[in-house]
């Protein structure tokens, strides 16, 4: 009887591309795929002189981007703000799961190991968004840092760009919403407080487990759970708005543990809480399931399985509304648990919103000024 390999956790599958443990050690990607735009692909062979060959493990590599723009713009009906900040592309934290890998597509890179190893920083991000914000006719609304790669990732420690963003933020009075699953949120804890006494800024930490084993295998860079919560009680203590999102809920493997973040979130301090359940996009799906084969083979089948009974049958449904929550009994069940719980433990008591109103364009950055 034929079998069906979306189905079957077929390690030999990728065995031709597997990246050995002892190369990628410290990382959650077991693959490194040739883009999809890439008119060539390649693919590790035995040559048949078994000679042995020790390859040096994968390195983090940044590259510095002059970029011309920092802010984006997005007009999505399902996601609650329309413009962002990436202060990098890439992200070290490696979380196997993550919907923005397959970004590293349009940079002629790997999705794979090529995104947690192939960063790139952008170290005139402050100067490029305080001309921006100049621009004549700029509406000020609520920028969304950290909604594509993390701007916490352990690269921040000597790039120190959020600082320089944040100041330049501060001092024009304009909004600000983050989300990390990095501790280091806390570094800038005097600017964020400054801002939240105007309103202007809030954070939401990303915690995904609270089992550290699990963790380390799936976001094996990010920082630990107990580590993010600790984030979570040191930024509500200093009066920043703070939530906490499960992002992502992954049937089978970490939806048991909803009520107990939700119930560690309020613990700490977390005034607002969200999920998101687990997408997987374009290569996503093909290295969560490689990963799976590797650290969760007894939950393959029942995983894969539960994730098609919310995705319409298939690995990911990008519909607008249904991306981030699913469909059918098993995700209306998720969404029902997560109401249940956070109206118990009080979260989402009331949403807050930042305010606009205070926003004083700045008066250079790079905009011709008038003569008259």
């Amino acid at each position: 009887m034929a079998s069906d390999s979306n189905t079957q956790p077929e390690s030999a599958k990728h065995s031709g591309n597997t990246i050995p443990e002892g190369r990628r050690r410290g990382r959650a990607a077991g693959l490194n795929m040739s883009g999809r735009f890439e008119s060539l692909t390649t693919e590790s062979v035995d040559d048949g002189w078994n000679i042995h060959e020790d390859l040096p493990p994968f390195q983090t590599i940044v590259q510095e981007e002059r970029a011309r723009t920092v802010i984006t713009r997005n007009s999505s009906p399902d996601i609650s703000f329309d413009r962002s900040i990436n202060p990098y592309r890439g992200c070290e934290h490696g979380c196997i799961y993550c919907f923005a890998r397959p970004s590293h597509a349009f940079m002629g890179l790997s999705p794979g190991l090529d995104f947690e190893t192939r960063l790139f920083a952008k170290p005139n991000a402050a100067e490029l968004l305080e001309r921006e914000l100049s621009r004549p006719g700029y509406i000020p609304k609520p920028i969304a840092i950290g909604t594509n790669t993390d701007p916490y990732q352990p690269i921040e420690r000597g790039y120190k760009l959020m600082p320089e963003i944040l100041e330049v933020l501060d001092r024009y009075h304009h909004p600000v919403a983050i989300v990390t699953k990095s501790s280091l949120v806390q570094r800038d804890l005097d600017i964020l407080a400054r801002m939240a006494e105007r309103n202007l800024a809030k954070v939401a930490l990303s915690i995904t487990t609270l089992d550290r084993k699990l963790c380390r295998t799936m976001e094996p860079r990010a920082s630990a759970p107990h580590k993010r919560l600790s984030a979570v009680k040191a930024l509500s203590d200093a009066g920043i708005p703070t939530s906490v999102m499960i992002a992502p809920v992954i049937p089978a493997l970490t939806d048991s543990e909803l009520e107990a973040i939700l119930e560690a979130a309020a613990e700490h301090g977390a005034d607002e809480a969200g999920f998101i359940l687990l997408r997987l996009p374009l290569e996503v799906s093909q290295l969560f399931r490689d990963w799976l084969v590797r650290e969760q083979p007894g939950r393959y089948r029942h995983v894969m399985s539960l994730i098609r009974s919310m995705r319409d049958g298939k690995d990911y449904d990008a519909k607008w509304g249904e991306r981030m929550r699913g469909t059918g009994p098993y995700a209306e069940q998720i969404a029902r648990r997560f109401q249940l719980c956070a109206k118990r433990v009080g979260l989402n008591t009331r949403r807050r919103k930042l305010n606009s109103d205070l926003f004083v364009a700045p008066q250079k950055g790079g905009v011709q000024l008038d003569l008259f």
